[in-house]
């Protein structure tokens, strides 16, 4: 991550974070990958720096033959291993800079059936109703908005009833401490129920990056909002032989906080 002229908690409405985070994500995506791309790999689901895997998770269930939709793709490490596992995949993202990376990774594999890569906004997809029957978003979109429960309708909005939706995001309970991976992230400093988002902005004040913080109670209203049934909470806990730190995730708070929470949810049966 760049270092802001300033770090802040302060209000960020929905177009100056969209605007922020495009910029920050078309701006890092080359140095993202070059610092995380090894830990992501190339062809695999990693939901979180927990390192739990969908080849051992099985939330989507089985895809093989099904229509699935990633939001927030970034370079499709995620799609890209679904393709592998026979499942019919459009990769989608705001920033085109993510998406560029995710086609140079497409041409160093050319085993893998290239990806569709649609460039586009979590909160208005451009696909007609019911059309996926899986849809997902591992770390994805859901924190970089401010307006959430907009990307959960639209999620709901494109799913078949009896799809399934899975997103993974910070989890609620990481707010209320540092961004530090050391024993100073060990200490709650701030209250757990401010939403106040968390702005990294120039010396104008201009936001460069912003996250925004809802708590688990908010996550289920917006999930209950959607039309969308909440199936499993999972809440990885941080293996024994995992010693690399991502951020402020690291194995000495992974082993006694929650980093990351996955919500699993299915799309209801119309009643009959």
């Amino acid at each position: 991550m760049s270092s802001p002229a300033d770090v802040t908690r302060r209000p960020a409405s929905a177009d100056e974070t969209t605007g922020a985070n495009r910029r920050w994500w078309d701006r890092e995506a080359a140095d993202y990958y070059t610092e995380h791309g090894t830990f992501l790999g190339d062809v695999d689901l990693v939901w979180g720096p927990e390192r739990l895997r969908e080849a051992d998770a099985h939330l989507l269930g089985d895809v093989r033959g099904r229509r699935v939709l990633e939001i927030g793709a970034g370079a499709a490490q995620c799609s890209r291993w679904l393709l592998t596992q026979g499942a019919q995949v459009v990769a989608t993202d705001l920033s085109g800079a993510m998406l560029s990376t995710g086609a140079d990774i497409d041409r160093r594999h050319p085993s893998t059936p290239a990806l569709p890569l649609v460039q586009c906004d979590g909160r208005a997809l451009p696909f007609t109703d019911a059309s996926f029957d899986v849809v997902f978003t591992a770390y994805g979109v859901i924190p970089f908005v401010a307006d959430s429960d907009l990307v959960l309708a639209e999620a709901s909005r494109v799913l078949r009833r009896g799809g399934r939706f899975v997103f993974s995001t910070t989890h609620p309970v990481r707010w209320a401490f540092p961004d530090d991976p050391g024993p100073s992230g060990l200490t709650a400093t701030q209250s757990y129920f401010d939403r106040t988002p968390y702005v990294e902005q120039d010396s104008s004040g201009r936001a460069s990056y912003v996250e925004h913080h809802r708590t688990l109670g908010d996550r289920v209203r917006e999930i209950h909002a959607a039309g969308l049934r909440l199936v499993d909470i999972v809440e990885p806990e941080w293996p024994a032989d995992h010693e690399e730190t991502w951020g402020g995730w690291s194995p000495l708070r992974g082993r006694l906080l929650p980093g990351t929470a996955i919500f699993v949810c299915d799309k209801g049966m119309p009643p009959g």
